[in-house]
């Protein structure tokens, strides 16, 4: 794996570099993109947060091929974390974990699942937020479904539960109630590789639909020839490019050492997203007819598209945190 450490059997790469590979695994297959993303967004964090003990039990693992899940949402439980159900119960050397998870990608196959829930003797709804890692075979762990997607058909999502699942003390990322901090810090790590996927994406979307472009004549001309169409491809090629920059930017702020990101990192999810869905629904237009059937690749782009604008925190939220940045206290 690219972003475990040399030490525990990883390539020790770079963020920025993480970054640029999960834009290219991407523009070749958006499901097998996050299927890869999706290892980091969850040990990424026993990466950055974990102990030494955790690090040397669970990264080679990661390194050797097993995969990483994140879970969060719940029913009740999306934007806003802090409405999340599920319980840790301390008992002895154990804790028990009682609730249930949605919308978890490579929930059904993960080896590692980074599971958040809460503390049952905090009272406070945001102090009690906890994380450990839940490992596969767990008694009580149950995959209960999986969804039936528009897009992204070949990355399961599954809705999983954990019926008093007795998960090892030593499986705690932190204390107690750390739960939050390492949430707000995991995703502004994990919005930026959304940003990559999703313009892995737009980049295959573009790419198609320079192709057709130059292939199609209508009227005696090439589509391209067009002076309305070199507008759209001239808009979408300049908007792709500074989206690029920006997310380049922002995985060189990462290594550099930068903690506060978190602005930066909404930009680039929201911007990319947008963006690729943009771009897939000018490549079905500029299809026409064909665009909207299987026999071309642009449809399915399209689908894989619109995701990128609802998880990892939706455009809207993402829209508010931005916003919210520059009220003066």
């Amino acid at each position: 794996a690219l972003f475990v450490p040399e030490r525990h059997g990883g390539a020790g790469g770079s963020y920025r570099l993480y970054l640029a590979v999960v834009r290219l695994i991407s523009e070749a297959c958006a499901s097998t993109g996050i299927i890869y993303a999706t290892s980091f967004h969850g040990m990424g964090p026993v990466v950055d947060h974990g102990s030494e003990a955790q690090k040397s039990r669970f990264l080679p693992r990661i390194a050797q091929g097993s995969l990483g899940a994140l879970a969060i949402t719940e029913p009740e439980a999306g934007s806003d974390a802090t409405g999340m159900q599920t319980r840790f119960r301390p008992d002895g050397g154990d804790i028990v974990v009682d609730g249930g998870k949605i919308f978890i990608t490579n929930g059904d196959v993960a080896d590692l699942i980074l599971l958040f829930g809460k503390w049952s003797e905090i009272e406070d709804p945001r102090k009690a937020i906890s994380v450990l890692v839940l490992e596969k075979g767990t008694p009580g762990f149950e995959i209960l479904r999986l969804e039936d997607k528009m897009g992204h058909r070949a990355s399961s999502t599954a809705e999983i539960a954990f019926r008093g699942c007795h998960v090892p003390r030593a499986n705690l990322l932190g204390e107690p109630g750390d739960g939050l901090p390492i949430l707000l810090a995991s995703l502004n790590k994990s919005r930026p590789s959304i940003a990559a996927h999703a313009l892995g994406i737009a980049h295959a979307a573009f790419s198609d639909m320079t192709d057709y472009a130059n292939q199609r004549h209508q009227f005696g001309k090439r589509l391209v020839e067009f002076q309305g169409n070199q507008f759209t491809l001239a808009d979408l090629a300049t908007d792709l490019a500074m989206a690029e920059h920006w997310l380049d930017h922002l995985g060189a702020l990462v290594d550099e050492g930068e903690t506060e990101f978190g602005v930066e990192a909404s930009m680039a999810k929201m911007r990319a997203s947008d963006l690729a869905m943009r771009i897939a629904t000018e490549c079905v237009q500029m299809h026409g007819g064909y665009g909207y059937c299987q026999g071309y690749r642009a449809e399915r782009l399209m689908r894989d598209a619109k995701i990128t604008q609802i998880w990892e925190g939706t455009n809207q939220i993402h829209r508010q945190l931005i916003g919210r940045s520059f009220a003066r206290t």
